[in-house]
């Protein structure tokens, strides 16, 4: 056969040139962005500090009634780094789920004009904290009962300004002293008044380690509370916490009413973010 009449016959059973398409490259789902990532530089930053609002947050916790020795100085290594060793796994422990939410819709919402959300400050969530941020500090503007008739009476504690709970940033050396009065107040419905004195100190940096995480740049923060009632004696409470950037408090030892020194071994408390 010619090779011209070749290739007329080969068009010929070919027909028409046809090009198939491409299919497209696989495109993997877009990785949503962390919107919040440690930079681990000594320090916490407002920013790194957001309460996240109907975000569980799963605590390990010693049980009420139940006290825990506890270790708040920790070890210090030869090259100066501090390592404090919370990682027993206790048999008894129990597990706490607790969250932060909108102050809309609370039934003390109004007694509150400018505070944005609330996060329970007891474990059961009875008592609630009413906070709002303003960039350079977290404020605590009051307490309140979860529910407007529980059946002990309600609370409703009013600060008549608030308290700085945290100064940004949060950095080892920072202290401050901050008091919020409550007048015609409510505890349990009964009538209050009195003065609340927060003294807070950063005071440490470094590795925490806990029973399911472990933290290498922590920063150890203590809190001690004085209630000075109207009426009635005075109690002081303290709170070591520790704190690491974007997670918040990720470790709280609690004293016993009126403890005496800073560095306490027997906690009224003792809670850890764990499974």
């Amino acid at each position: 056969m010619r090779p011209l009449l070749a290739l007329a016959l080969l068009g010929l059973a070919c027909g028409e040139n046809r090009t198939f398409p491409q299919k497209a490259a696989y495109q993997p789902e877009a990785v949503t962005p962390l919107a919040c990532l440690p930079n681990l530089d000594g320090k916490i930053e407002a920013g790194e500090l957001k309460a996240a609002l109907d975000v569980p947050e799963s605590l390990v916790v010693s049980p009420a009634g139940v006290r825990r020795t506890v270790d708040l100085v920790g070890t210090v290594d030869a090259q100066g780094r501090r390592t404090w060793d919370f990682a027993t796994d206790y048999a008894d422990d129990q597990l706490a789920r607790i969250s932060a939410s909108a102050l809309t819709g609370k039934w003390f919402a109004a007694s509150f004009p400018n505070g944005q959300y609330v996060a329970p400050v007891d474990l059961g969530g009875g008592l609630l904290g009413v906070y709002a941020a303003d960039g350079a500090s977290l404020l605590l503007l009051g307490l309140a009962s979860s529910k407007e008739a529980p059946p002990e009476g309600k609370t409703l504690l009013v600060y008549t300004a608030p308290v700085a709970v945290h100064r940004y940033p949060l950095e080892v050396g920072k202290s401050w002293i901050s008091a919020g009065v409550v007048q015609n107040g409510l505890i349990r419905g009964l009538p209050y008044a009195g003065r609340d004195t927060y003294q807070v100190s950063v005071d440490a940096a470094g590795r925490l380690e806990l029973t399911d995480l472990t933290f290498t740049q922590a920063l150890r923060v203590r809190t001690r509370v004085t209630v000075e009632p109207a009426v009635g004696a005075s109690v002081s409470r303290r709170q070591v916490s520790w704190f690491f950037e974007c997670f918040g408090e990720v470790a709280r030892a609690s004293s016993v009413d009126n403890e005496p020194l800073e560095d306490f071994t027997t906690t009224a408390e003792l809670r850890r973010l764990g499974l």
